[in-house]
């Protein structure tokens, strides 16, 4: 693991803590056992308490890495995957190291912040024969695998726009990241979620054109700086007939840290011949306790994602598509490893590759919105607002268009 905060807690621990005995197992590769080897972290604090409040044996030997050399450190192990949870604009460099040491790479969402830094990242997993992929758990999501199965049986027909928002209460902004976020914004940290929805369940017979963003400034830093409150993202596809869709994806992470259900989620999609509405606060299920709910329990748990049960036979439990989509990606490195023989090992990567939910390469189009989004607040931030980004014009595949201003600025010249 490199990084060892929230998100660690939240999915990937409770996948080591099961297969560390319970193995992952296919037809082709048997049973597969994970062991979290060894972590690289800022200051090691988190890994030490979690080993000492982990009575599970094979994490008692977990090698913890910090200080500069902390990742060269890992690499240096025996490890054979590495698993990248760190703040997103510390994502590249990190999977560069480890797809160097040929490593099989997992990064967090976004993947990385440009189409540059991806493209090397794609060449150099090709290059060394290893899997590079990136969590988008929403996939996963029970809902939102019933709305793609919709749209590709046709019973939903031809999306036309769309609306999204994802509202983060003040406490992410303001304690649990607040060490990393100036700079930053809430859009880029998720909105990705949407954007990869989007691009996934409705494609990829249309092409990206246009991406836009406004925001708002003065909570979480100073009203003229680079940290944002709060994103308002527009983009723009063309459908294959010409015809465009439009989405607007608002996020934010300064609402009320009291605010019922803590996080705010919504989704709408309207097609030619009818309307998707989906509430992820409100599943059906809501919950009080005294002096529990909203802090230490939720409003509206969301236990698709992630929950603890008591089976019915007695046993215990934890799983949802934030633990499954982790321990997908170690099935699929399974698979290429060990599903056959070593002389087909190249049909097996390529095989796994080709899983455009999560391979680097088919994330283009959301490091793509990522890129031209930070490009456009950023000449907002600096007293420019109104750009718009276009995408795959003659003068290159990623280019921004200033109000009043008739030259044009490539910031990636390569086709997206």
């Amino acid at each position: 693991m490199v990084g060892f905060g929230m998100i660690f807690d939240e999915t990937y621990r409770p996948v080591f803590e099961r297969r560390c005995h319970d193995p992952l197992y296919a037809v082709e590769s048997g049973p597969v056992y994970l062991r979290l080897s060894a972590v690289a972290s800022r200051t090691g604090e988190r890994v030490s308490r979690f080993v000492a409040s982990t009575p599970i044996a094979p994490f008692q030997g977990i090698q913890s890495f910090t200080g500069a050399a902390a990742i060269a450190d890992l690499l240096a192990t025996d490890c054979h995957t590495v698993c990248v949870a760190t703040p997103d604009d510390r994502h590249f460099e990190a999977a560069r190291a480890a797809l160097i040491a040929k490593k099989h790479v997992l990064i967090e969402k976004p993947s990385v912040l440009s189409l540059r830094e991806l493209d090397e990242l794609t060449q150099l997993a090709a290059k060394n024969g290893v899997l590079a992929k990136v969590v988008y758990h929403k996939l996963a999501d029970p809902d939102h695998k019933k709305l793609r199965t919709l749209y590709q049986d046709g019973v939903l027909r031809h999306v036309n726009n769309g609306y999204c928002t994802l509202l983060e209460p003040k406490s992410i902004s303001g304690g649990q990241f607040a060490e990393w976020i100036a700079g930053r914004n809430p859009a880029t940290y998720v909105a990705v979620h949407y954007l990869k929805l989007i691009d996934f369940t409705f494609g990829p017979e249309w092409s990206l054109c246009r991406v836009s963003a406004t925001g708002q400034r003065g909570l979480v830093g100073a009203a003229t700086g680079t940290t944002w409150d709060s994103v308002q993202l527009q983009i723009v596809y063309r459908h294959p007939d010409q015809r465009e869709a439009a989405f607007d994806i608002h996020t934010s992470w300064v609402a009320p840290d009291n605010f019922p259900g803590y996080v705010d989620q919504e989704v709408q999609f309207r097609f030619d011949n009818g309307v998707w509405n989906a509430h992820q606060r409100k599943r059906g299920v809501e919950l009080t306790v005294e002096n529990r709910t909203p802090g230490e329990l939720k409003y509206t748990p969301n236990y698709h994602y992630n929950g603890t049960f008591l089976e019915p036979w007695g046993e215990r439990s934890q799983r949802g598509y934030g633990i499954e989509v982790i321990e997908r990606f170690f099935q699929e490195v399974a698979f290429v490893e060990f599903g056959g023989s070593p002389n087909e090992r190249a049909h097996r990567l390529s095989a796994m590759r080709a899983l455009d939910y999560n391979d680097l390469s088919a994330d283009r189009n959301c490091v793509a919105i990522v890129q031209a989004l930070e490009a456009v607040l950023g000449r907002a931030a600096s007293g420019t607002p109104g750009c718009v980004v276009k995408v795959n014009e003659p003068l290159g595949g990623l280019v921004l268009y200033e109000p009043g201003n008739a030259t044009p600025l490539v910031i990636y010249h390569n086709r997206v």
